[in-house]
């Protein structure tokens, strides 16, 4: 069980996979300051050691996350970490993927959080909604800015103007999940998809990200600038390592380089 003394944030790491584990379960896991900065210091870290491929984030207790803990709000408190933004997250997410495994509530900064995730896990009986105008705010933590790049137009509108929740097989149907999963599965599912992704080639997985996130257009700039991140990728160590892994018949050795 969880106690006062225990960390807002759990990290641990095994086989180039972060897990990070919001671990406020009496508050449903609400993000306060300490939530904030230590989510953010967890996502240095995945970018900046070489043996972590991939993150997953995750929630004690059978919650997500409800989102801004707003009796720290009342107080003044706002928890965003300087470049980072809400949650040490959502306006500058990890160069290597994330991927969200909601079990529960994943509610209003909790939806944001998971929007901004690469690919998403979601047990049944999970839910997701951006309720923030029934209180008088907006969804300013990414989730309009991400939101119709995940759902149709006029879903989009929906999710945002009515603030109703939305169950994790809607929000399959609609696209937000990648996998929906018996409840309890999540993080088995979010770890699985982890070990995938972090057996392909670093490089190229970090630059496959890159192209998709910046959304550049099908036009002649967005295949130049889809060239200068493709010849970097396609000069490395890796590639050389992927060709010759393949003529061998053998499972290739990544350098990350």
């Amino acid at each position: 069980m969880t106690t006062v003394d225990s960390p807002a944030v759990l990290v641990d790491e095994a086989d180039g996979i972060l897990v990070v584990t919001l671990n406020r379960p009496r508050v449903r896991n609400a993000v306060d300051v300490a939530v904030a900065e230590a989510v953010a210091a967890a996502m240095e870290r995945l970018d900046a050691e070489p043996g972590l491929r991939v993150g997953v984030l995750t929630g004690a207790g059978g919650y997500f996350c409800a989102g801004m803990d707003l009796r720290a709000f009342a107080e003044g408190r706002r928890p965003v970490v300087p470049g980072r933004g809400f949650a040490g997250l959502v306006e500058r997410p990890p160069v290597k993927p994330l991927i969200a495994a909601v079990e529960g509530p994943a509610l209003g900064g909790g939806t944001e959080i998971v929007l901004a995730c690469d690919l998403v896990v979601a047990g049944e009986s999970a839910v997701f909604g951006l309720p923030e105008v029934a209180r008088g705010l907006i969804a300013a933590a990414g989730g309009l800015l991400r939101l119709t790049s995940r759902v149709s137009y006029h879903q989009a509108m929906e999710i945002a103007l009515l603030g109703d929740r939305v169950s994790a097989a809607d929000a399959h149907r609609f696209g937000m999940v990648n996998r929906l999963v018996p409840d309890g599965r999540a993080l088995a599912t979010a770890l699985a998809l982890a070990a995938r992704v972090a057996a392909n080639a670093p490089l190229a997985v970090a630059a496959s990200k890159r192209v998709i996130g910046a959304s550049w257009p099908t036009d002649a700039e967005g295949f130049a600038r889809q060239e200068a991140v493709a010849a970097e990728v396609r000069s490395s160590a890796d590639a050389a390592e992927g060709a010759r892994a393949f003529l061998a018949k053998r499972a290739p050795v990544w350098s990350a380089s």
